[in-house]
């Protein structure tokens, strides 16, 4: 029997905006590519673009040989985990067409697998072959594609890959350890001790603290958040590290001196959406819900977290949850940073099933055994099938090491939620799943974190409220 490799991606340019896709079949004996798709598809989101590229990458291995086995490879965590069963798919323009792939080859001849951006070039050029195209007014033209020659043009040398995601304190901490024990001395008696200190100040790191953290007052009452979160981590289970507040560049100890410059970060602003009329109630209010917009008060709290923004002037840009209330909030700061908003769906808040718009007290009235399971395991659902905690972790996961890929090295303000950003900061810190209970996090606050190309985190700010009060 016959095996085939699909690789397939999709793009867009504003996300919604111009957008394309690139598929790619592969002979998996031989590596020989046997067919390239590609067409420009008009004004969509990157995920429909990725969809509608494995469509065409599926039909093409159908053609070929109907009977063949086919490995789908995508560098979308969330096409691969929706395909394969793990992830629920709820977007509209989505639900048909991951029907549709799924109805092209027999389930049992099709697995899915995600892998690095930086491994599918192939159909990440074809994808832009076909935008560029249609920016022309023109259609992707086979004949004239270089994207073949270009995917194997030389390579430069990449960063090596940490043992864990980005963000995943534990595996970052031990890249760094590895590579400056592999620059110390070997003849140096105090090699030990010096590897446990706290590591010096590098130029990006002062540059990602610049970024967001300026002098203020100690944080006064804030407005009362929605109901504790409490995600289970999408990793595996990994020990926090310790830290220690860093200082200023001086003459390094031995061992240190050596540590190689990891540049500047991938630094994400998180943004937590102004408040809406179920805030102050302490009302559950997820993505399943009414979807409030903001009100007065959260109309007020979005203006002034603008101007603090526009003041610092060093968001480069702006993602928001497709939720009304982030999406409000998000525009009220592009307008004064003169910044266009991207709608990232997996920024979105969790789906709380049937207790959304109750309150905690009213949950435990109506529904007290899920809700002690809810509680206790973040692998149970809300009542009526909502999203559990582990799921929404794992999600945040896939979506924050795709975003520290495609903005390496620059500022992005997230516009999101309670348990987005609370599931950042705690696997930025490498902190248990109840760590969520112990983290209180305002409408319209900010927080921090910048990644580094090491794998490694750094938790820069958290509830910072300050503007609010000016």
């Amino acid at each position: 029997m016959r095996e085939f490799i699909v690789e397939a991606d999709g793009g867009s340019r504003g996300n919604p905006g111009p957008a394309g896709y690139g598929s790619v079949v592969i002979d998996a004996a031989t590596g020989e590519t046997l067919v390239e798709r590609a067409e420009y598809i008009g004004v969509a989101t990157n995920n429909v673009a990725e969809y509608r590229g494995l469509v065409a990458g599926l039909r093409a291995a159908r053609e070929l040989d109907p009977s063949a086995t086919v490995r789908v490879r995508m560098d979308s965590k969330l096409v691969v985990e929706q395909m394969s069963g793990r992830w629920k798919i709820k977007h509209p323009d989505m639900k048909p067409l991951a029907a549709e792939a799924a109805r092209i080859l027999p389930p049992e001849q099709v697995t899915y697998e995600w892998m690095p951006r930086e491994r599918n070039k192939h159909a990440d050029r074809l994808a832009n072959e076909a935008m560029d195209a249609g920016k022309r007014g023109e259609q992707w033209d086979a004949g004239a594609s270089r994207a073949e020659l270009d995917a194997r043009g030389p390579a430069t040398p990449a960063a090596p890959e940490p043992s864990g995601p980005p963000g995943d304190a534990t595996a970052g901490a031990a890249k760094a350890r590895e590579a400056l024990a592999r620059s110390r001395p070997a003849a140096d008696p105090t090699a030990d001790a010096v590897q446990e200190k706290p590591m010096t100040t590098t130029d990006a790191d002062l540059r990602a603290a610049r970024t967001v953290a300026t002098p203020a007052p100690a944080p006064a009452p804030a407005p009362a958040s929605a109901p504790a979160a409490s995600p289970a981590s999408a990793q595996a289970s990994a020990s926090p590290v310790d830290s220690a507040p860093a200082t200023p560049a001086v003459a390094p100890s031995v061992g240190w001196g050596a540590a190689p410059d990891l540049g500047a970060p991938a630094t994400f602003v998180l943004l937590r959406h102004g408040e809406t009329p179920l805030t102050p109630q302490k009302r559950f209010s997820g993505s399943g819900g009414t979807d409030p917009s903001l009100s007065d008060v959260g109309r007020e709290q979005a203006e002034r977290v603008a101007a603090t923004l526009a003041r610092r002037g060093t968001v480069q840009h702006i993602l928001a949850s497709p939720l009304a209330r982030t999406r409000e909030t998000a525009a009220a700061v592009a307008a004064r940073l003169g910044l266009e908003v991207t709608v990232e769906d997996g920024l979105i808040e969790t789906d709380f099933g049937a207790w959304e718009g109750l309150t905690f007290g009213e949950v435990r009235e109506r529904h007290p055994e899920d809700l002690n399971a809810w509680l206790a395991d973040p692998e149970a659902e809300p009542t009526g099938g909502g999203e559990s905690f582990a799921a929404t972790a794992t999600r945040i996961a896939a979506t924050r090491d795709r975003l520290v890929e495609e903005y390496a090295g620059r500022t992005v303000l997230l516009v999101t939620h309670v348990t987005p950003i609370k599931t950042f900061v705690r696997l930025a810190l490498g902190a248990p799943s109840e760590s969520l209970f112990r983290m209180e996090l305002s409408a319209a606050s900010l927080s921090a974190v910048a990644y580094y190309a090491d794998g490694n985190a750094s938790v820069r700010l958290f509830n910072d409220t300050s503007h609010l009060r000016s």
